[in-house]
């Protein structure tokens, strides 16, 4: 384990809907360091009810004289989030890196369930990850190997309770009247689609379940969405959104794949469906002239089943593609992933992906998870206990020691 660190100042900034920033600042002040937060909205007010926070109520245009006086005055060291490319971030993350701090990013886990992201500077392009085959190879070669039985059970209701009172709060004007929002879409039609979506689940499943059926024993290719706000599709592809994506992925299998082949479509599970996607899929089908290969399927069913029935797994840069490299499946990434690497994802033209692309090399797959879950990753949930604890342990351990993006085997139990 590194040594501990000198006491150090950390700035926390919009987090996860739930007591894990805060915890993690009580955790961190035990430990001698000094903890300060900057409250954007009324949401982040709420998720932190511990005192030595500060409001920042002015207009956008504010803002950066604001963080950068903020980061001088108060001889902050290291700055902390979940979600890097969300405005009011950038703008904080530029401030901080021209008086040399460190940035800390938290995010989702690339393994899942029970793993959360703690990385120096930044997610996805901005990940200082190497990206070099040989250097994770010998990354890997000391480190253990991945305990992947889960260890902490999360709350989804706890998780989607926490989002709809942050974000109604977040629409208040008082005392925030001048927050501009990160998402799309309005907070309400579309917790209002999400629910409508959740509802159906079981009829969705079923659907799902009978097309997996229908085409047994056919060459199926998977492709799996995101969420159309989701910030690795905006900032880390080339595409604005899900349907510049899905147009490019079903052109190019209608170039390249073998004229018998099918091609499965799964949406994310939580689109609130505010786009139409199976009608925008027809159309993108008819208009490449592949209408009855291109196939929907709704996200409900269990994603190991979706992977295992097909030949190939492409996307933008889903998480959901490293667990396709676990299974062996070739992956494509469209965009600007953690895992395109030669060895891991797919190299060359998209075209020629669909016929008979490469299995992923398992020996690399297998130092890369080792990699990424020492270097990367905490042990831990966001919203249920024990698990949150332990996510507050684990992070806690990783900025004591100053420990980001290198193996540090205490975090991963």
């Amino acid at each position: 384990m590194p040594a501990p660190s000198s006491p150090r100042r950390f700035l926390f900034l919009q987090g996860p809907t739930s007591a894990l920033f805060a915890a993690l600042a009580a955790k961190l002040r035990a430990l001698g360091h000094a903890t300060h937060r900057i409250n954007l909205c009324l949401g982040d007010r709420l998720f932190w009810p511990t005192p030595g926070a500060t409001d920042f109520t002015a207009r956008p245009t504010e803002w950066p004289g604001f963080i950068a006086a903020f980061l001088a005055e108060h001889r902050i060291t290291d700055l902390i989030l979940l979600g890097e490319q969300r405005p009011y971030h950038q703008v904080a993350i530029g401030a901080a890196r021209a008086l040399g701090l460190q940035v800390v990013v938290m995010d989702y886990g690339y393994i899942r369930p029970d793993w959360l992201i703690l990385e120096r500077d930044g997610l996805g392009a901005g990940s200082r990850f190497p990206r070099d085959p040989a250097a994770i190879l010998a990354l890997a070669a000391t480190l253990p190997a991945v305990d992947f039985a889960p260890h902490y059970a999360d709350s989804f209701p706890r998780q989607a309770i926490g989002d709809v009172v942050y974000n109604l709060a977040a629409l208040l004007p008082w005392p925030f009247p001048h927050y501009r929002r990160f998402g799309l879409h309005h907070p309400i039609p579309n917790y209002l689609g999400t629910g409508w979506q959740l509802l159906r689940r079981a009829a969705r499943t079923r659907r799902d379940d009978a097309t997996l059926d229908r085409l047994a024993g056919q060459e199926c290719h998977l492709y799996a969405m995101q969420m159309d706000t989701d910030f690795s599709i905006r900032a880390y592809s080339p595409f604005a959104d899900n349907d510049g994506a899905l147009a490019a992925a079903i052109a190019s299998f209608a170039r390249g794949a073998r004229p018998e082949a099918q091609l499965l479509i799964k949406v994310h599970p939580l689109d609130p469906g505010l786009k139409h996607w199976p009608r925008r899929i027809r159309a993108m089908a008819q208009r490449e002239g592949v209408a009855g290969r291109v196939h929907f399927l709704a996200g409900a069913l269990h994603m190991d089943r979706a992977i295992g029935a097909c030949r190939s797994v492409s996307t933008v840069n889903s998480t959901l593609a490293i667990r396709a490299l676990q299974l062996g499946r070739p992956v494509l990434a469209l965009g600007d992933a953690i895992y395109r690497l030669p060895g891991l994802a797919f190299q060359g033209n998209p075209d020629a992906f669909w016929r008979d692309p490469p299995p992923p090399d398992a020996p690399l797959v297998d130092a890369f998870i080792r990699s990424i879950a020492a270097c990367l990753q905490v042990r831990g949930v966001a919203f249920k206990r024990p698990g949150l604890d332990a996510a507050v342990r684990n992070a806690a351990r990783r900025l004591d020691a100053g420990a980001l993006n290198v193996p540090m085997a205490e975090v991963l139990g």
